[in-house]
């Protein structure tokens, strides 16, 4: 079984092109139904048996229904996988369902709020002046947080203020800079980077003080650091300034074709959550402002 994973993983690596952090969600979920499952399953009807109590297990653990989800998405696609190769039946998977998700919409800052995000790094410490661009550029362009660290030098354009982004599934995109995360990153890169780069950068446009490229933790332990600075750390996290960002385009009239391209969705339908938030924004000043609401 263990090979078979192997298999699956390799198949998602080479011919679905998933992300590296993709192909360790779903090689955590897989070990830990094996695990499990001791002995593996030998046939469908012991598979479906073992999959039903594996769903127990994770209930009384108090797994919450998201993540139970996410571990039964990764089995399915094992089993479809092995069913492909013609190693295994997999009709019994219809008789597992997913558990019923709450919908959630995702935390969003307001204006004032990002404002003082932004505004709390110290700009005249180095390492000061290269959190702000971080969070400039996050909030211009709605980076994901591993895109973010993985910039390198030739993925900017200044001139035309753009950058090439790697995104999910290393698929290209091509995302706007505005004038205030271009003019941070260009100081950043004429007078702070220089003092930090050395043989270990590899050309990486984001480094800690010893010329490495940031790690996605240390980065996020910056973010909380300069939220409990400006009292907003219950609500921020780099996937916040996503959001925020889409938000703010959308309540600002983009559309959502030209919002699905930046923030890199396969799928027109991830995007749309947006338009939730803003319905309830709507909802919201209606309730204000309409004598009658």
């Amino acid at each position: 079984m263990k090979e078979l994973i192997e298999e699956f993983l390799s198949y998602l690596s080479t011919v679905k092109n998933y992300s590296y952090n993709t192909l360790l969600a779903y090689q955590s979920d897989l070990k830990d139904f094996i695990e499990f499952c001791d002995p593996l399953p030998a046939d469908e009807e012991e598979a479906f048996k073992k999959l039903r109590k594996y769903l127990e297990h994770l209930k009384k653990k108090g797994y919450n229904p998201f993540s139970i989800a996410r571990k039964i998405s990764s089995i399915r696609s094992f089993f479809k996988f092995l069913e492909v190769e013609k190693r295994f039946n997999t009709s019994f998977l219809l008789f597992i369902e997913s558990p019923k998700l709450p919908f959630r919409l995702p935390k969003v800052l307001s204006l004032e709020e990002i404002e003082k995000l932004l505004n709390s790094p110290d700009l005249n410490d180095p390492l000061g002046y290269r959190d702000r661009t971080m969070l400039e550029v996050l909030y211009a362009t709605g980076l994901r947080v591993s895109e973010l660290i993985s910039l390198k030098l030739e993925n900017l354009n200044l001139e035309l203020g753009l950058i090439r982004v790697l995104g999910k599934g290393s698929k290209e995109r091509l995302v706007p800079l505005g004038d205030y995360a271009l003019k941070f990153l260009k100081t950043y890169l004429e007078t702070v980077r220089p003092h930090f780069a050395n043989e270990k950068s590899k050309n990486f446009v984001f480094l800690n003080r010893r010329g490495s490229p940031l790690t996605r933790q240390r980065f996020w332990q910056i973010i909380k650091e300069y939220a409990r600075k400006c009292g907003l750390e219950e609500k921020v996290s780099p996937h916040v300034i996503r959001h925020s960002f889409a938000t703010h385009l959308l309540q600002g009239g983009a559309d959502l074709r030209a919002l699905q391209m930046m923030l890199g969705h396969s799928s027109l339908n991830t995007t749309q959550i947006y338009t939730h938030l803003d319905y309830k924004k709507l909802k919201e000043i209606y309730e204000k402002h309409h004598p009658r609401a």
